[in-house]
């Protein structure tokens, strides 16, 4: 799939956990397509510079800001950053994630409010920041067809259940019905808000799941179309999503995982 350069041209993003792993993809992916892109980090600054000159050489338009999504005045303080450099936001993917793994019997507190913290209640935050700029601003007709697009970067893990993960797989099970209580809310204000769910992505993340053949052989048991994703995979699906190509698309989840989700233990009878 590839997008012309005009596809999001004069739009203005903010990309959570930007500056690597899905994120930068889905950073990259929207810059291409002509919009200009806020890229927020937590930590490793050097990471999002590197992704700030790449665009700046291909003639797009980008700033990276500071800011821990699970703290209200960080978020709030990132926001109007982004409005002093572009003025508005019309474009808000919520990706920023971690994990914090453990059996479930030794999950700490502190493991568990971790991962709700960024993974849920930041998600929270940042819309909720996004849409009243949406609702204060209103429709361009000139720019786009949406007062704004709001995209949650989920996981097969919100229908999937994972032991040894469970606070993971609660905050991405959450932001399925968050996703759809704000989309079907904030409908009639012309926001629209959606989710991707992504499967197995080489990642950093989750490295040590293929980043052997032998490690990859087993991943594969769990993707019927055989194949480990990439994070290009992600990012042009939120490109797209973004964009008024996919405007009668609210509420929803698009599952990109190679047939994870299919349940392939089934395939033979079960």
């Amino acid at each position: 799939m590839s997008f012309s350069l005009y596809l999001l041209k004069g739009q203005k993003a903010l990309v959570t956990g930007g500056s690597s792993g899905i994120g930068e993809a889905i950073v990259r992916a929207l810059a291409k397509a002509g919009a200009s892109v806020a890229i927020n980090y937590h930590s490793h600054p050097e990471n999002a510079d590197n992704i700030l000159d790449d665009i700046k050489a291909d003639k797009g338009e980008a700033i990276a800001i500071q800011a821990d999504v699970s703290k209200e005045d960080e978020v709030q303080a990132m926001f109007s950053q982004m409005y002093k450099q572009f003025g508005t936001i019309d474009i808000l993917v919520n990706n920023a994630g971690l994990q914090k793994d453990a059996p479930f019997l030794e999950m700490t507190l502190q493991q568990w409010n971790t991962v709700i913290g960024i993974n849920l209640t930041g998600y929270f935050l940042c819309a909720r920041e996004a849409a009243k700029e949406f609702v204060r601003r209103g429709v361009k007709p000139d720019i786009s067809s949406a007062a704004g697009k709001i995209i949650f970067i989920s996981s097969v893990h919100e229908v999937i259940p994972w032991a040894g993960h469970v606070n993971y797989a609660a905050s991405k099970g959450g932001i399925n019905m968050m996703m759809r209580s704000i989309a079907q809310e904030l409908a009639p204000q012309k926001i629209r808000v959606n989710s991707i769910a992504p499967g197995a992505i080489k990642t950093d993340i989750n490295k040590s799941a293929w980043s052997t053949p032998e490690a990859e052989a087993k991943l594969l048991t769990l993707i019927p179309q055989k194949r480990v994703g990439e994070p290009e995979d992600i990012g042009k699906v939120a490109a797209w999503l973004a964009s008024d190509d996919s405007d009668y698309i609210n509420g929803a989840t698009i599952f990109v995982d190679g047939g994870m989700t299919l349940y392939p233990g089934f395939a033979t009878g079960g």
